[in-house]
C-alpha cells in the first residue's frame, strides 16, 4: 500500500511538472511564431513564389516585428537564466565540521532509497526544508574531461536546511524521525521533469524580483517593467500546476517516510511544538532586550535547552520531558557546537532585529553569565534615564522629600510625587510652544495561530486584548476607541515617553539604512543571492503609552532596589529580565505599578518599597 501511495504521488507530481513545461513550450512557440512566418515569406521569395509588391510589403510587415519579438524573447530568457532566486539566509555546515550528522543523513537517504542532500545548513528557526540552490550560481556547467563524452545534465541534489533549535533540544533519534519526511523529498527532486519545472518557476520568480528592484534609470526601468510583465504572465499560467506539483512531491515524500521510525516520529512531533514555544519565548523575552542594547546573546540554542528545561519544571503538562536529557542530544553530531551556535545566534539577530552581519563596537556578543549585568541592569538604567528626561521636558520639579541627599538627583520619589493624584502640580513645560502629541500607534499584526507569539513574533488576538486592543486602545460596545486608563499626568508622561522613543527608533532606523546602503548598490540587491541589509521580522507588537510608562516606572523601581537595597538583576529563562530581592524573584511588582499609573495611588507601591527596605528618596545611578 505504501509503494502504491508513493508512486501515485510521484506520478501526480510528474504530470504537473509536464504541465509547467508545456507553459514554457507555449511561450517559446509564441515567441518564434512571427519568425517562422517571416522565414516562410523569405523562402517563397527566394524560390520565385510569393513575389510582387504585396508580398514584399508583407515580408517587411512580418519580418520587423519578428526580429523585435525574438530580441525581446532573448532578453527575457537571459534575465530568467541569469537572475538568482532568493536564498534563505542560513549557516553552512561543512562536512568536516559535522561528519556524524552527514553520516546520519546519508544513512537515512539510503534507507529511503533517495539521493542524499548535497549539503547541510542551519536556520535560526523551528523548521526544516530542502532548498535547491543549483540555479543560484552563474556560469555554464563544468566541461567534461578531454576524451570523455559530455553526459546528460543531472540535477544537483538540494541542500538540507535544519532548524538550529532542533539540534540542541532534540535527541539524535528524534531528529532522525523529524528529518525523514524532509529527506524523502530528494527523490522527486532528482526527476528531470520536476527539476526542469522547478528551475523554470524559480527563474521566473527571480526575474520578477530583478524587474522590481528600485534605483533603475528611466530607460532601463521601462525594459525591466516589460520583462516583469512577461514573467508575471508566465507565473500566472503555471501557478496552479506548480502548486499541485509540490503537493504531489510532499505526498510522495510523506508516504515514503512512513516506514522509518514511525512510532518515534509521534514523540518527535511533540518535541517540535515544545521547541517552537521555547524558541519563541526566548527570542521575545530574552534576546530582544539584549538586541535593543546593542548586544546579541551568543548561545541562543543553548538557551533554548535551559528555557525548555525550566518550562518542564514549572508546567505539569511537560512532566517527563526532562528525563530525555540523559539521552544523546543531536548537537553532539557537530564537532564544534559552540561555534555553530554563535553563528546561528548572530544570524538570528540579523533576521529578527536587523543587526549588523559582523560584531563591532556597538554590536558585541554577550554570554549568559554576563547577561544580567550587561543587559538587564543597563536596560533598566537606560529606561530610567529616559523617564527623567521626559519629566524634565514636562517641567516637573525635583523631589523635595525630607532627607534627600541630592534634591536635584534622579530619585524614585520624584516619579512617585508626580504620578500621585493630588500632589503638587507640575511647572510649565520647558518648551511651552512644543506640542505634546502622542505618536500614532502602529497597528499590531495578526497571527494565524492560537496563543502567545508566532514564529515571526506576531501577536495573537489574546495578546492584543491584553494590551488594550489593536493599536493600544480598547474598544467599547459601539466599536469606538476608548481612552487609555490613567490620570492626566500619567497620560501626558506616557505621551512624552512615546514621542521620545519614536525619535530614538527613527534615528536608529536611518542609521541602519545608511549602513546597509553603503554595503550594496541597486544592482547587487537584484542579482546577489544574499542581502546584507535584511529587513527584520517584528518580534512583538507596538507597546501602548500605558505599557511604556509602566515599563519605565518599573525600571526606575528596579534601579532604586539595586542601588539602595542590595537587589540583584537576574535572568529568567521564560520571562526575561527579573529582579532578585533576598534571593527571591520579585513577581508582585507589576500590579502595584499599574495602580500608581492608572489610579494615581502610590500606597501599594510605597508599602512594597518599605517592606524590602528600598529608599525612594535616594538618587540612583543612570547611564
Amino acid at each position: 500500500m505504501s509503494g502504491i501511495g508513493v508512486e501515485a504521488g510521484a506520478q501526480a507530481a510528474r504530470s504537473r511538472a509536464l504541465a509547467v513545461l508545456r507553459v514554457r513550450s507555449r511561450a517559446l512557440a509564441v515567441a518564434v511564431l512571427p519568425a517562422g512566418a517571416a522565414v516562410i515569406l523569405l523562402t517563397g521569395a527566394s524560390t520565385g513564389h510569393l513575389v510582387g509588391p504585396g508580398w514584399d510589403a508583407a515580408r517587411w510587415a512580418v519580418g520587423v516585428p519578428a526580429v523585435l519579438v525574438l530580441l525581446a524573447a532573448a532578453g527575457v530568457g537571459l534575465v530568467v537564466a541569469r537572475a538568482r532566486p532568493a536564498i534563505s539566509p542560513t549557516v553552512p555546515v561543512p562536512e568536516e565540521s559535522a561528519p556524524d550528522l552527514y553520516r546520519m543523513v546519508r544513512d537515512l537517504a539510503d534507507r529511503l532509497a533517495v539521493p542524499a542532500p548535497s549539503a547541510i545548513a542551519l536556520t535560526p528557526d523551528c523548521d526544516s526544508w530542502l532548498e535547491d540552490r543549483a540555479h543560484s550560481a552563474h556560469g555554464p556547467p563544468p566541461r567534461p574531461a578531454p576524451g570523455r563524452p559530455a553526459g546528460p545534465r543531472t540535477p544537483v541534489p538540494p541542500v538540507l536546511v535544519i532548524g538550529s533549535p532542533f539540534l540542541w533540544w532534540m535527541r539524535v533519534g528524534e531528529l532522525r524521525a523529524v528529518l525523514a519526511p524532509v529527506i524523502a523529498g530528494t527523490g522527486p527532486s532528482a526527476h528531470p521533469d520536476i527539476a526542469a519545472a522547478r528551475r523554470f518557476v524559480r527563474g521566473l520568480d527571480a526575474a520578477v524580483a530583478v524587474a522590481s528592484a528600485p534605483g533603475r534609470r528611466p530607460p532601463v526601468r521601462g525594459l525591466c517593467a516589460a520583462v516583469g510583465w512577461v514573467a508575471r504572465l508566465l507565473l500566472r499560467g503555471c501557478r496552479e500546476h506548480a502548486t499541485q506539483m509540490e503537493r504531489g512531491v510532499a505526498a510522495a515524500a510523506a508516504e515514503r517516510a512512513q516506514a522509518v521510525d514511525y512510532g518515534l516520529r509521534i514523540v518527535a512531533q511533540e518535541q517540535v511544538g515544545l521547541a517552537y514555544a521555547g524558541w519563541d519565548r526566548l527570542l521575545t523575552r530574552v534576546a530582544l532586550p539584549a538586541w535593543r542594547m546593542g548586544r546579541w546573546p551568543s548561545r541562543l540554542d543553548a538557551g533554548v535547552v535551559a528555557a525548555l528545561t525550566e518550562l518542564s519544571r514549572r508546567d505539569r503538562l511537560a512532566e517527563g520531558f526532562t528525563s530525555r536529557l540523559g539521552e544523546r542530544p543531536a548537537c553532539d553530531l557537530l564537532e564544534e557546537p559552540g561555534a555553530v551556535d554563535e553563528a546561528a545566534s548572530l544570524l538570528a539577530a540579523r533576521l529578527f532585529h536587523g543587526g549588523p552581519a559582523t560584531p563591532c563596537a556597538d554590536w558585541a556578543p554577550v554570554d549568559w553569565q554576563a547577561y544580567p549585568e550587561e543587559v538587564v541592569d543597563r536596560t533598566w538604567r537606560v529606561d530610567a534615564a529616559r523617564l527623567h528626561r521626559a519629566l524634565d521636558a514636562l517641567g516637573v520639579r525635583p523631589s523635595r522629600h525630607p532627607g534627600t541627599p541630592d534634591p536635584g538627583g534622579p530619585t524614585l520619589a520624584r516619579v512617585l510625587d508626580h504620578l500621585t493624584t493630588g500632589g503638587t502640580p507640575p511647572a510649565e513645560p520647558a518648551h511651552p510652544h512644543e506640542p505634546l502629541r502622542q505618536a500614532p500607534a502602529r497597528p499590531a499584526p495578526r497571527a494565524a495561530d492560537g496563543g502567545g507569539y508566532s514564529s515571526q513574533g506576531s501577536p495573537t488576538s489574546d495578546d492584543v486584548t491584553r494590551s488594550g486592543g489593536v493599536g493600544g486602545r480598547g474598544m467599547d460596545a459601539d466599536g469606538e476607541a476608548e481612552a487609555e486608563p490613567g490620570t492626566d499626568r500619567s497620560v501626558a508622561l506616557a505621551a512624552r515617553l512615546t514621542a521620545e522613543l519614536a525619535r530614538e527608533e527613527a534615528q536608529a532606523l536611518r542609521a541602519g539604512k545608511g549602513a546597509a546602503g553603503a554595503l550594496q548598490s541597486p544592482d547587487s540587491v537584484a542579482w546577489a543571492p544574499g542581502d546584507p541589509g535584511l529587513p527584520p521580522f517584528p518580534l512583538q507588537p507596538h507597546r501602548t503609552g500605558r505599557e511604556l510608562l509602566a515599563d519605565h516606572v518599573t525600571a526606575m523601581v528596579c534601579c532604586a532596589a539595586v542601588d539602595t537595597a542590595g537587589a540583584v538583576p537576574a535572568l529568567d529563562w521564560l520571562d526575561g529580565p527579573s529582579l532578585l530581592l533576598d534571593g527571591e524573584r520579585a513577581a508582585d511588582l507589576a500590579p502595584k505599578v499599574l495602580t500608581l499609573i492608572e489610579d494615581g495611588d502610590p500606597g501599594p507601591l510605597r508599602d512594597w518599597l518599605t517592606a524590602f527596605g528600598i529608599r525612594p528618596e535616594k538618587p540612583v545611578r543612570l547611564v
